[in-house]
């Protein structure tokens, strides 16, 4: 029996229904499921009321969890430790790193969070990485939710990466994500890593735009602008 609650937290990823009975039957106890809430900043802050233990396992509507991860292997946080992150695999670009990772949280924390870009970087104590590789992010589930991963990713990294990525690994990642690749949505999802670049530098003088990332139907209406007739054209 697990120590922690466990929550997939999605929004409108057409397999989190499939992936959240994957993470089920990998784990094999009950995970709880928080769908469809708009704002992100909202919708952690729900995720933290809606579970019973302070330390709990958030994945991701896109989070396809490996069949070799075992709770048993879960160890609590330490007392400084707000967050821990397992690595996920990037199918389309070849990364792995923290990006769409499985987590383990404090709702206390989460019932703090400040102001950040990239929402879970403004929890008040300190983030953990782990080396360990958890599963994949399925991140081209659709044309635009392959472009809306590129392009939020991209306009962090190049806006400055707010867990303290050093330039270098940042501009490598950007590289990665921005080169063409194989795979299914491949090209939405470079074409939005490009697209994103030039947002960060374009929105560098108003960095209010930036809250934009975090704004479903502003994401939405962008890419339906750039490449709706593409992606209905197949």
């Amino acid at each position: 029996m697990s120590d922690f609650d466990i929550l997939m937290l999605s929004y409108d990823e057409p397999r989190a229904g499939l992936l959240h009975t994957r993470l089920q039957r990998v784990l094999g106890v009950k995970v709880k499921r928080l769908h469809g809430v708009h704002g992100m900043r909202r919708a952690y802050r729900m995720a933290a009321e809606i579970v019973d233990t302070e330390q709990f396992l958030l994945a991701d509507g896109d989070f396809v969890i490996a069949t070799e991860f075992g709770l048993d292997d879960v160890a609590p946080l330490a007392d400084d430790v707000d967050m821990r992150v397992w690595r996920a695999r990037n199918p389309l670009k070849g990364l792995v790193y923290g990006y769409g990772g499985l987590k383990l949280i404090r709702r206390s924390a989460l019932r703090q969070l400040g102001e950040a870009v990239d929402v879970l970087a403004a929890l008040p104590g300190r983030t953990e990485f782990h080396t360990r590789v958890a599963g994949t992010t399925r991140i081209n589930q659709s044309p635009y939710h392959a472009w809306k991963a590129g392009f939020r990713e991209c306009a962090m990294l190049a806006r400055g990466s707010e867990y303290g990525m050093d330039d270098g690994e940042a501009a490598q990642r950007i590289a990665a994500w921005t080169g063409g690749c194989d795979g299914e949505f491949a090209p939405y999802a470079t074409a939005g890593a490009k697209e994103g670049v030039a947002f960060a530098g374009a929105a560098a003088r108003t960095p209010q735009l930036f809250d934009k990332l975090n704004d479903p139907s502003w994401l939405f209406a962008r890419f339906t602008a750039a490449h709706a007739e593409q992606a209905v054209a197949g």
